[in-house]
C-alpha cells in the first residue's frame, strides 16, 4: 500500500537517488508491463517517468485504494494544495523529491495534474456513465491526462522539417495522440476490469452502450455471457482499438530515443485486447493479461515499427 501525506514533513527528506529508487520500485511493483517499456528509455527520461507514475499512482489510491472510503473533496482539496506545493518546489514527501527533480528538467505543465485530480473527483460520487461522451471525459481525465504530463519528457523530433520550405511551418504537436493513447489505455482497462468493477457496485460501460446490445445492468452484476455480452465486447474492443490507432500517429514525431518504449507500451497494452477476445470476452471469471514470453515476442517489432515507421 502506498503511503499517502497527511501534512508537510519538518524532517529531511531522502537524498535525489534515493527517491528516484523508491519511484522505480514502486512502478515496477503495480505496473509490470508500462514499467518494462521504461526500461527501453535512456536513463534520465526512465527516472522522470517513474517520477510521475507514482504521483499518479498516488492520487488514483486516493479513491481506489485501502483507504479510499475515507477520501472526502476536502481529501482531494488538500491534494490539490500539496500539487501546487510541489510545482512551487517544494517536496512534501520522500517520492516528491524525485518529481520535483523532474518539473525542474522537464517543461511539464500542471494542469493535466490537475485534471487528473477532477476525474478522482468524478469517482467520488459517479458509478455509472450514460453516454461515451462522458466516459470519454473520465478516461482524459484519469489516463489521457498521462500523455500530456510525458509528452514533455518523451521530447518531440526536432529533425523533421529542417529543409527551408519547412522552416515556416509550426512544429508538429503529438499531445492530441498523447491523450488518445492514455484514453485506449483506460478503455483497456474499463474492458479488463468490468467483472471487478461491478463487484464494486461500478459500471464504467456506457449505460447507452448496454441498451444498444440489449443488455442489462443485472445481466452484468450476474456475469451473464451470452451472444449480446459478446457483441457489446466486441463494439467496445473496436473503439479501444480507434484510440490505440490514433495514438501511433503520433510515435513517429516523438525522439527517436522515445519511439521503441512507446510502441513497446502500446503493443503491449493492446495485447490485453487480444487476450480479452482469447477468453470468449469472459472478464467475469477470467484475468486478461499478456504472457510473459509474448510480450517478449512484441518487443522486435516494436523495435522494427520505431525504425521504420
Amino acid at each position: 500500500m502506498l503511503q499517502l501525506p497527511e501534512s508537510p514533513r519538518i524532517t529531511a527528506l531522502t537524498p535525489l537517488e534515493v527517491s528516484y529508487e523508491i519511484c522505480r520500485r514502486i512502478t515496477a511493483e503495480y505496473s509490470k508491463t508500462f514499467y518494462l517499456g521504461t526500461l527501453l528509455m535512456p536513463e534520465a527520461k526512465r527516472r522522470a517517468i517513474w517520477a510521475i507514475y507514482v504521483w499518479c499512482r498516488r492520487t488514483d489510491e486516493l479513491v481506489d485504494g485501502p483507504r479510499a472510503a475515507l477520501t472526502t473533496e476536502e481529501t482531494l482539496d488538500h491534494w490539490e494544495r500539496n500539487l501546487e506545493t510541489i510545482f512551487a518546489g517544494q517536496p512534501l514527501d520522500d517520492v516528491d523529491v524525485a518529481l520535483v527533480d523532474t518539473l525542474n528538467r522537464y517543461p511539464i505543465d500542471i494542469q493535466p495534474f490537475r485534471d487528473m485530480i477532477a476525474g478522482q473527483r468524478m469517482d467520488l460520487y459517479r458509478s455509472r456513465y450514460e453516454t461515451f461522451e462522458e466516459l470519454e471525459l473520465y478516461c482524459y481525465r484519469v489516463a489521457g491526462t498521462v500523455g500530456l504530463m510525458t509528452t514533455p519528457v518523451m521530447g518531440v523530433n526536432t529533425q523533421q522539417g529542417t529543409a527551408p520550405w519547412d522552416q515556416h511551418k509550426p512544429q508538429y504537436n503529438p499531445e492530441p495522440q498523447a491523450v488518445a493513447l492514455g484514453i485506449a489505455n483506460q478503455l483497456t482497462n474499463i474492458l479488463r476490469d468490468v467483472g471487478e468493477d461491478a463487484r464494486r457496485g461500478r459500471i464504467y460501460l456506457p449505460l447507452e452502450d448496454l441498451a444498444k446490445f440489449n443488455y442489462s445492468e443485472k445481466d452484468l452484476f450476474n456475469f451473464v455471457v451470452d451472444d449480446r455480452w459478446r457483441a457489446l465486447m466486441k463494439f467496445e474492443i473496436q473503439r479501444a482499438r480507434k484510440f490505440f490507432a490514433e495514438a501511433e500517429s503520433g510515435i513517429s514525431q516523438l525522439s527517436t530515443d522515445a519511439r521503441f518504449p512507446v510502441w513497446s507500451a502500446l503493443m503491449l497494452y493492446r495485447g490485453i485486447l487480444n487476450s480479452i477476445e482469447r477468453n470468449q470476452y469472459d472478464v467475469f471469471n477470467k484475468r486478461a493479461f499478456v504472457p510473459g514470453w509474448q510480450k517478449m515476442t512484441y518487443l522486435p517489432i516494436a523495435k522494427l515499427k520505431a525504425e521504420v515507421l
